[in-house]
């Protein structure tokens, strides 16, 4: 929809949900005072820029030249009415945003995949082949003791510390000053885990790729077994045999990853590494595995296809019935291959990521402050769920849908 102008009371707005990022913090103050918006109270970057940056007017365009919205709507029917199998992709949107993407896909036989796809498939790949034990946000803030950063240093997500890691309140007696966090990985930001009295985490230093090695011979030394080698991946033996015990006697232990972090071939065998340790030492304590993500609507794109199609996103509609492949059906796979001959581009929340520039008639409905390199068949600028208009978006752990 165009983001339209509307006469709204001066007032200030308590409790708002941040749709910026996976983790929807929802305690934003906003005063919205002649229609221009500003965070008064728990804020990050991100949400300053999202709420209270001026969108400049934008109007529908057909071929690059300005048009109503019955023209660019009369042009995208006439579009996928010609294509024989359209890819939607891109997905930045809420809930109800892609109930609607899902008739569309349905009606046209289309392909759908969304701008995160890659890092959503390294984990769906893990839980449809072995599942795994997760945790949330809430469990982590009141219960964890033992934190480990595997791959990540969670810094893209900038209140995560501040709400989750060293938040002043929880239900249970956690003592800050006892939680440990590990970070494994290559050139991590560990600055934000040195604790509030000063104690600095343990830090692990390897290339992305050995982050997996590193795992599995900790599991190894969990289950007993000896390691016949000075170091693994550069770290000590020794080292991981402390490490190896500090999970063991965890109360509480939470393994950490951001799947758009480990940018690798196969980084899905990594994250498996995390979930089968995970598994193991739920034998001995209760420990868990939590995922980072969730940024444009990406859980929430993936929950809404898998309960209206069976099946997570990557999905083809074009015989009638939806046929999933997470390699397949990927945005880079399906162009490359020119398996799909119509294009249409969805993103509400950003205007950082650009939709890719393929020779097949494309439709782009993306926030009226992108810069394309590119003029498109159909631009439409789109309004933003949580700031121009209400919507619902499922936060990162995908244990809460939560109103914008």
């Amino acid at each position: 929809m165009l983001k339209k102008k509307t006469k709204i009371v001066d007032k200030i707005i308590n409790n708002v949900a941040c749709p910026f990022c996976g983790l929807l913090c929802d305690d934003l103050v906003i005063q919205n005072k002649k229609e221009t918006l500003k965070i008064l109270k728990n804020h990050c970057p991100k949400a300053i820029s999202g709420f209270e940056k001026q969108v400049p007017e934008s109007f529908p365009k057909i071929a690059g030249k300005k048009s109503t919205l019955e023209d660019a709507i009369d042009k995208i029917f006439l579009v996928l009415k010609k294509s024989n199998s359209p890819l939607i992709t891109g997905l930045g949107t809420d809930v109800n945003g892609m109930r609607a993407v899902m008739h569309l896909a349905d009606k046209t036989g289309a392909v759908l995949d969304h701008m995160h796809g890659d890092a959503l498939t390294r984990n769906t790949l893990v839980l449809q082949d072995l599942g795994w034990i997760m945790t949330t946000m809430s469990e982590i803030k009141n219960r964890a003791d033992l934190i480990i950063f595997a791959g990540t240093d969670a810094t893209k997500y900038q209140r995560f510390y501040e709400r989750v890691i060293w938040n002043k309140q929880s239900m249970f007696t956690r003592q800050k000053n006892k939680l440990k966090l590990v970070y494994i990985g290559e050139k991590l930001n560990a600055k934000l885990g040195i604790s509030p009295t000063g104690k600095k985490p343990n830090i692990l230093n390897c290339k992305t790729e050995e982050i997996g090695e590193i795992i599995s011979s900790l599991h190894a030394i969990i289950t007993g077994a000896k390691i016949d080698v000075d170091n693994v991946a550069g770290i000590k033996t020794k080292k991981l045999e402390v490490l190896a015990e500090q999970m063991k006697s965890a109360k509480y232990g939470v393994i950490i990853w951001s799947p758009a972090d480990l940018d690798m071939p196969h980084a899905e065998l990594t994250i498996q590494s995390f979930c089968e340790v995970v598994k193991y030492l739920t034998r001995i304590t209760r420990f868990a595995g939590f995922s980072l993500g969730g940024d444009d609507g990406s859980t929430t794109s993936s929950n809404v296809c898998a309960w209206q199609s069976g099946y997570p996103l990557r999905v083809n509609f074009n015989k009638g019935y939806p046929d999933y492949s997470p390699h397949h059906y990927s945005t880079y796979n399906v162009l490359k291959n020119k398996e799909v001959d119509a294009l249409m581009w969805i993103s509400s929340f950003s205007a950082a990521i650009k939709p890719p520039r393929a020779s097949i008639p494309s439709i782009i409905l993306a926030k009226p402050d992108i810069k394309l390199n590119f003029n498109p068949d159909v631009f439409i600028p789109i309004a933003t769920p949580g700031v121009d208009h209400s919507g619902q978006l499922f936060r990162t752990d995908s244990v809460v849908s939560l109103p914008l």
